[in-house]
This record gives C-alpha cells, sequence and structure tokens, in this order.
C-alpha cells in the first residue's frame, strides 16, 4: 500500500521560512518523480517544485525561484523536503505532495497516475 504524508505547514510571516516534509512508503523513490504541488481555494493546483527521484534534477515555478528548494533526504531516501525562504502572502494555501512514474513533457513534474498526500495548510500572514 502506497502512503505519501506531508508536514510541517502552519503560520509564518512574511519574509519567514517554513520547511515541508514528504515521506513515502510502498514505493521507491529513485524510479519516481515527485512534486509539491498547492492550491489556493478559487484557483487551480500549480506545481510549486519538482524532483527527479533518480537523478536529483529539479525544476521550479517561476513565482518560487530562488525561495524555494525541493531536496530529498539521502540517509532517508523515501522522503523529500520543500524548504521555503523569504515567504509572501501569495503563497499561501494548501500544500500537497505528489508521487508519479512519468514526468510532464517538460520539467520533472509527476503526471498522469499520482499518489498524492492529504496536503498541509501554509499561511503566510502578519
Amino acid at each position: 500500500q502506497v502512503q505519501v504524508v506531508e508536514s510541517g505547514g502552519g503560520l509564518v510571516q512574511p519574509g519567514g521560512s517554513l520547511k515541508l516534509s514528504c515521506a513515502t512508503s510502498g514505493i521507491t523513490l529513485d524510479t519516481y518523480y515527485i512534486g509539491w504541488f498547492r492550491q489556493d481555494p478559487g484557483k487551480e493546483r500549480e506545481g510549486v517544485a519538482c524532483i527527479a527521484g533518480r537523478y536529483g534534477t529539479t525544476n521550479y515555478a517561476d513565482s518560487v525561484k530562488g525561495r524555494f528548494t525541493i531536496s530529498r533526504n539521502n540517509s532517508r531516501r523515501n522522503t523529500v523536503y520543500l524548504q521555503m525562504n523569504s515567504m509572501k502572502p501569495e503563497d499561501t494555501a494548501v500544500y500537497y505532495c505528489a508521487a508519479g512514474m512519468y514526468r510532464a513533457s517538460a520539467g520533472n513534474c509527476p503526471t498522469g497516475r499520482r499518489y498524492w498526500g492529504q496536503g498541509t495548510q501554509v499561511t503566510v500572514s502578519s
């Protein structure tokens, strides 16, 4: 049974930082593409940062480049992180982690059949 579990969300002030974790079980991340997505009410879900499990190559949405970093734990290889710095109110959303065996035509974001976590709320507000 595949499980994807996000953690680390919360309330942070503008300019602050948060680190999200995505723990997986039942799959081997070396053969998957992993992505962090976010969705605000009334908006479409968007890909934020993605990583290829085998090669570690990454890509980011323009809105988070230079502020967010996706990485994989080298010792606990079933865990992926999203370090978020210099956060802005527009980063407020529910953040989801997803893993899939196929990637979109450009970048490393998983597409097609994906395993999703339940999401974690991130709120940036003073």
